[in-house]
Order: structure tokens, then C-alpha cells, then sequence
């Protein structure tokens, strides 16, 4: 065999173990400058295949036909005048990223965002890339982030703590990681942002998956857990040495709710003694437990098996969104999780849904659970979120903080490590009277209190 190709082979062979072993490397001083390279060259004809071009009058110099000489040469003329061309959108320098490239354009004229968002599918072929999603704008300019490689194929499981940490960041709290976008950038289920969450999602689709990220996530911070679980308690109850207080049947769940109730409206009492609108206002020192309310099976709290029950789902229904509508400036937040999110359910889901801004998409059974859970966003997202393969546990659609949507992906947490977790900080769990009382005066605490439940 010629040396030339025996070098080729061996180049070759070096490249493809380099991208094995060292992807990241591999892309940023290999990959990533012949992608630049093809994206700057080729970005005419996307432009244009993509319908970003604009016909626009240029001044050209054009061949005219004269006249045929006796000797049969064509005579031709060039004449300056106005013709119409495709411009294309300027593109910046594309930027590297760990999981591809981010690429700043400029608009043209009657340019908006939601332009390049509806050709995304189109530019992640045309670049023969993975996605394409829209993560920035302002006036005349638009980001684009272009994924080489799905960071949502291997997510690394989470580890339970040996010994609890030293301490964690006040900027973290009520800010728990659970997974990752498709950006590559972490998953933040941002309460203070995004006060209330809806966790849609079928059997072995991952939903109780992102509760248990969640559990590890809020376990090492100052805040209250309280469980809704009308399975008897067999999905929330392993936690029990971290949960202040747990409901298992509709009567408990309605005491309960009161008592949250209570809580909140002692809590807005002292707010307007204090002249604030929320507890964020107050000093540290004085400010009150913050609540996380996790309610499992959604469902079972508004299905009505004969008139006798009909009284306590509307008294449910009506607790649930006195919480969702005030609770933020209070420090009260909803995580609603469900197989079957539907209307059939009954207008308080309706008027429920309404008020809850966080939507979590996993793969469904039906499709008027994903258009209960995504509808009202994006119908693009409908289609991401129906198209979510079973073999992909945990993968979601979710809303960003930014108004978007993405694809995300919950880190692998067993019950056994949420629960060691909840364990190894059995020592930080409130009681009901701490939560009741904590940063108010022990006069303003709610009259109702259920010490089974709270036990």
C-alpha cells in the first residue's frame, strides 16, 4: 500500500479514536473550526432554502445583447441598473459551546425571533446537527444555539451524600437542579422565578423520577416539604423523615390544605403589618419557612364517585387555587404531578392549570393531557413532547424561565438514594408549629392545626 495512503488510513483512524475517547476536545480544536468553516460558506443557500432571504433592488451592471457584426461576433453592452437579489441575514462568528456552536444574526427588515424559531428543524438538517433552538434576542438580533450532541442521551445518576455538606448558597435557595436542558445547560426548577409547577407524565415516563431530584434537591435547604399522596402513601412516604407533613386520604389532604390556608393568610397579615407585598421583602432573620407543597396523582383529589364526595372535591378544587393564586408572596409552592390531566376533571383543574406558569411534559398516554399541559405555549412543543420514545425515561418538555421551550432530561435518582437523602437530613425538617410560626409572632399563628397530620 502506497505511504500517501497509509498516512490517510492512519489520520483517519486517529480522528475517529480522538472522537471516541475525547469528544469535547475533539470538537472544539477539530470539529467545531470545520463546522464554522461549512456554516459561513454554506449560509447563503440554507438562508435562502430556509426562507430567511429578502428580495431586495441592488445596483448591478447587466449584459445587454447588441448588435450581430457582419463577421457574426454579438456585440454586447454592460449597463448599470437596478435589479432584484435574495440578501441574506448577516450571521456573526459562530462561538463554540461545550455541546455545539451559538451563532448571533441580524435581522432584516420585518425580521422577529419567531421566524428563525419555525425553520429550526430546517437549519438542524441543513447543518446536519442534532437541534436548533432560539436562546436570545433584542432589538434586530436573534441567537441561535446549535446542538451537535444530545446531552440528553446519557444523563449521569445522582449520588446520595455521605455526610451532608457544609453548608449550601443562599442565591440556591428554592432553585434545585434536577437535570439537564438540551442546551447542555443545568435544569433549575426555579420557584422563585416559576412559583407553581405541573408534572404531567405516564407510567415509567419519569415523572416520579423528577420528584425524587427534586427531594435531593430541596432536602439540604431551609424550606418545608409537604406531601399530597392519595396512593396510600406508597410514593411519598419512604420520605417521611424529611416531610413535615404527609396526607394519604381526602380527608387529610382537606385539613391539610386548611391548614396551608391558615398559614398563608397569617403570613399576609404580617406582611401588611410590616408594609411589604411579599416575605422575599423581609430580613432574613424574620422571614418565614418557605413551603413546597408535592402532590402526587393530581387525579384522585377532583374524581367523584357519588354526590357525597362531590362537596369535598369542590372544597379541594377551591383550596388548591386560593394556594396557586396567592401563594407565591407567601412562600407557598405547588408541584402537581398526574398521569391524566384533562377537563373531564372538572373546571377547578381548568382554573387550576391557569394559574400554574411551570409545565413539565414527559411522555403521555393521550394527547389532551399534552395539549392540557402544553397547549397554551407552543404547538411546536405538543409535537416535541408527543414524539418523546419510551426508551428515554425522564425526557420532558419543559418552560423556560425565558418564556421558551425545551427539551430536558431529570438525573437518574433511585428511591433508595432520595430516600438516604432525606434521611441525612432528618435534622432540618420544620415542624408544623415552626412552619406556622417561624418570622411571625406566635399570636398571628393559624387556629387550625391537625397534630395527626403534622406528625
Amino acid at each position: 500500500m502506497p505511504r500517501p495512503v497509509l498516512l490517510a488510513v492512519a489520520l483517519v483512524l486517529v480522528l475517529v479514536c480522538w472522537r471516541q475517547w475525547a469528544p469535547v476536545s475533539y470538537w472544539y480544536l477539530f470539529g467545531f473550526p470545520c463546522k464554522a468553516v461549512w456554516l459561513r460558506w454554506s449560509w447563503r443557500h440554507v438562508a435562502s432554502g430556509c426562507g430567511l432571504t429578502k428580495k431586495r433592488n441592488r445596483w448591478w451592471f447587466t449584459t445587454v445583447p447588441g448588435l450581430v457584426s457582419s463577421t457574426g461576433v454579438v456585440r454586447v453592452k454592460r449597463r448599470l441598473q437596478r435589479v432584484a437579489v435574495d440578501t441574506k441575514p448577516w450571521m456573526g462568528l459562530p462561538r463554540p459551546t461545550r455541546h455545539g456552536f451559538r451563532v448571533t444574526f441580524h435581522l432584516l427588515d420585518g425580521q422577529i425571533p419567531e421566524d428563525y424559531a419555525k425553520v429550526c428543524d430546517r437549519l438542524a438538517h441543513a447543518w446536519r446537527i442534532e437541534a436548533v433552538r432560539v436562546v436570545g434576542s433584542r432589538p434586530g438580533r436573534v441567537t441561535l444555539q446549535g446542538i451537535n450532541r444530545d446531552p440528553l442521551a446519557h444523563v449521569i445518576p445522582a449520588v446520595a451524600p455521605v455526610e451532608p455538606p457544609d453548608g449550601w448558597r443562599a442565591e440556591d435557595l428554592l432553585r434545585p437542579v434536577v437535570g439537564v436542558l438540551e442546551t447542555g445547560a443545568p435544569w433549575r426548577m426555579d420557584f422563585r422565578l416559576i412559583p407553581h409547577w405541573m408534572n404531567a407524565g405516564a407510567t415509567q415516563s419519569g415523572k416520579s423520577n423528577l420528584i425524587n431530584a427534586l427531594i435531593v434537591g430541596l432536602a439540604p435547604q431551609p424550606v418545608a416539604l409537604v406531601g399530597f399522596d392519595l396512593k396510600g402513601g406508597v410514593e411519598l412516604s419512604p420520605y417521611t423523615p424529611r416531610l413535615t407533613a404527609l396526607a394519604t386520604t381526602r380527608g387529610e389532604c382537606l385539613d391539610l390544605l386548611a391548614d396551608l390556608i391558615g398559614v398563608m393568610g397569617a403570613r399576609m397579615l404580617a406582611c401588611r403589618w410590616l408594609a411589604v407585598r411579599d416575605i422575599w421583602q423581609l430580613p432574613d432573620a424574620s422571614r418565614p419557612i418557605p413551603v413546597v407543597v408535592m402532590v402526587d396523582e393530581i387525579a384522585e383529589l377532583f374524581l367523584t364517585a357519588d354526590k357525597a364526595e362531590k362537596d369535598q372535591v369542590t372544597r379541594t378544587a377551591t383550596a388548591l387555587l386560593r394556594i396557586a393564586q396567592l401563594g407565591r408572596a407567601f412562600g407557598i409552592h405547588l408541584v402537581l404531578s398526574g398521569q391524566r390531566i384533562g377537563s373531564d376533571l372538572g373546571p377547578g383543574v381548568t382554573a387550576l392549570r391557569a394559574q400554574i406558569g411551570g409545565r413539565v411534559c414527559h411522555r403521555v398516554n393521550d394527547p389532551e393531557t399534552a395539549v392540557m399541559t402544553l397547549g397554551d405555549l407552543d404547538p411546536d412543543a405538543l409535537v416535541a413532547a408527543r414524539s418523546i420514545p419510551p426508551e428515554l425515561p425522564g425526557v420532558a418538555v419543559v418552560t423556560g424561565s425565558d418564556g421558551r421551550w425545551y427539551r430536558a432530561r431529570s438525573g437518574y435518582v433511585s428511591t433508595a438514594v432520595a430516600e438516604q437523602v432525606a434521611t441525612a437530613y432528618a435534622h432540618l425538617t420544620p415542624s408544623w408549629a415552626q412552619v406556622a410560626t417561624s418570622g411571625l409572632g406566635h399570636d398571628l399563628a393559624p387556629a387550625s392545626e391537625n397534630p395527626q397530620i403534622a406528625a
